[in-house]
């Protein structure tokens, strides 16, 4: 009879989709190794989710996918509650694409992953789909003690089961060392993955079969969902998670949803950026408080789409060949920031001729 049991629990199991949660800090590099994954996969049928924050999208735009199967959560806010909009997003793909064999889940980089992953093991998807782990990235050039400071950076740290440290590349081999020894302070026994550009073997991080429920920190997590929220709230996937939203989740609001001092300003333009005016704004405008921004921009004296990426003191504008349209369009976040102030300056970085710009 014990074999019967087994024999079922195995066949369940195989009939449940591996899911995938990557979390991790701002600019660590989350998207950078979805990515890698995307792009070296074989014969794998990949569903990916985004959560952004924000009032625009961009890692949808900046995800190089090979599945059509790409759904954006976009102002979900999954970076702070179990969201009825992930489990009907998931329901959807399950019921919708019969054929998918994955789903990753790509957080935003101010994501509590506890909430997420209560979401596939506590709600009706934990018959449907199997947590297989929760990937950290992190950023090995600017992480310090600042980052120690945030319960979110922490909890992405305890609950990951692989931690990946990110552009190690850009580090002297002790400092990784020093950041290796760091981690172990925050996490006992950490699963250490080093690279550079989210280069990591896939056969390190899918299928791996690590998440366990019980190494998670649910007895702190069923406590805040005691105090704040009814058990009718609880069944239906809510959670409050200490602190309150005073806007509705619609695509076209300011989103100044603040987490831990944290808010996202975004920017569209319809026309070309000068590059010597925002080369002037990344010079001499943009505020030290601005730690992450990305997006899509356009200058008057290229035909190109580039790439924009800032993170910490350092950012790359790389030329993009699979964007089909140019535009301007950008996220920025950071504590303390000036939002009028910071539009107004990009808005004047916009050239108003076809030859302002050029020599």
């Amino acid at each position: 009879m014990k074999d019967l049991s087994r024999a079922s629990e195995i066949s369940k199991e195989q009939e449940q989709i591996p899911v995938t949660i990557v979390t991790g800090f701002l600019g660590s590099g989350k998207t950078t190794l979805l990515n890698h994954i995307l792009q070296n996969q074989k014969g794998i049928r990949t569903a990916v989710l985004v959560n952004e924050f924000g009032e625009i999208g961009i890692d949808n735009d900046l995800i190089v996918t090979t599945s059509e199967d790409m759904v954006e959560l976009n102002n979900g806010c999954i970076c702070c509650s179990i969201n009825g909009e992930l489990l009907e997003a998931v329901e959807n793909i399950i019921e919708k694409k019969k054929e998918i064999d994955y789903i990753i889940v790509e957080t935003t980089g101010l994501a509590d992953p506890l909430p997420i992953a209560m979401t596939f093991i506590g709600s009706e998807l934990k018959e449907r789909t199997r947590l297989d782990s929760i990937i950290t990235v992190i950023d090995a050039e600017n992480f310090n003690n600042t980052f120690l400071e945030s319960e979110v950076c922490k909890s992405q740290i305890i609950n990951g089961d692989i931690l990946v440290i990110n552009k190690c590349d850009l580090i002297a081999e002790g400092k990784v060392k020093d950041l290796e020894d760091q981690i172990s302070m925050i996490k006992k026994d950490p699963r250490i993955l080093k690279s550079k550009h989210g280069e990591v073997p896939l056969p390190l991080l899918l299928s791996v079969g690590l998440f366990e429920s019980d190494n998670l920190q649910t007895q702190q997590y069923s406590q805040k969902v005691s105090e704040n929220i009814s058990k009718e709230d609880a069944d239906q996937g809510n959670y409050d998670h200490e602190h309150h939203h005073d806007h509705e989740h619609h695509h076209d609001h300011e989103h100044r949803h603040d987490i831990e001092g944290y808010t996202s300003l975004s920017f569209k333009s319809d026309g070309p950026f000068s590059l010597r005016k925002f080369q002037s704004f990344l010079d001499n405008q943009l505020p030290s408080s601005v730690f992450r921004a990305k997006g899509i921009i356009w200058f008057n004296e290229s035909e190109k789409k580039y790439i924009f990426h800032l993170a910490g003191k350092r950012f790359t504008i790389d030329d993009s060949e699979w964007l089909d349209e140019r535009k301007n369009q950008l996220v920025l976040i950071g504590k303390d920031l000036n939002h009028e102030l910071i539009k107004k300056q990009l808005q004047s970085c916009v050239a108003k001729s076809k030859g302002e710009g050029f020599a």
